[in-house]
């Protein structure tokens, strides 16, 4: 792509997310972004992630041009495995597993590091994040932390398997944990955490639009 003046258009990025609300905290606030930005709701689920972001990515949704140099971003909350994590955290994927197999993030250092400026009270955690097709409770968060996984969420593994796939360009998830081992959602406290999370994912914007820049845009 070209701007008509001979100087190659900035690369878009794709924001993908799954829930209405997740949509609404990153509603706004897109000034300062490196290139055209698109936020997605996919809906929820990996089959649903899969079939919207393929079709943003061929032209259906997407920013301006369906090249395959489009950087996506997964995003919204998830559920953490870890012991010690709580609401409000923020888990940055260093690679998203499913049973279809792995997607490694790209920027991951720089990702953490912009988060911790733009979230600086927040904790960030760093690692593989996992996708199931169902909600996740009890023992079996607890077998797949003992596999290896941070964290789990439904539409990453799925939203970053598709966008490399249709084309190679940079990807990355970022998820706000919603609840933790000792804060699940049937739990007493689950607003609270809710809450939590929903502030935390209104503050990521410009730690993403840092990461599309500095990936993505040539350097002076």
């Amino acid at each position: 792509m070209s701007t008509g003046t001979g100087t190659p258009a900035p690369a878009p990025l794709l924001i993908a997310c799954a829930l209405g609300i997740e949509r609404l905290a990153l509603r706004g606030g897109l000034g300062g972004a490196a290139g055209p930005v698109t936020v997605l709701r996919t809906g929820m689920g990996p089959q649903a992630a899969e079939r919207a972001v393929t079709r943003a990515l061929a032209g259906g949704g997407a920013p301006p041009g369906p090249g395959t140099e489009t950087a996506v971003i997964a995003t919204g909350f998830c559920a953490g495995l870890a012991p010690g994590m709580h609401p409000g955290d923020l888990v940055v994927a260093d690679e998203t597993r499913d049973p279809a197999g792995r997607t490694e993030c790209a920027g991951v250092e720089l990702l953490a590091k912009e988060l911790a400026r733009v979230a600086p009270r927040r904790v960030i955690h760093t690692g593989p994040l996992v996708g199931s097709d169902h909600v996740v409770r009890g023992a079996e968060r607890g077998a797949l932390h003992a596999a290896g996984a941070l964290a789990v969420d439904m539409e990453s593994a799925a939203t970053l398997r598709s966008a490399v796939r249709a084309g190679a360009r940079p990807v990355a998830a970022v998820r706000v944990v919603v609840d933790a081992p000792e804060h699940e959602l049937v739990r007493i406290g689950t607003l609270r955490g809710g809450i939590s999370a929903f502030r935390v994912l209104r503050t990521v914007l410009p730690a993403f639009f840092e990461w599309h820049r500095s990936l993505l845009l040539p350097r002076r």
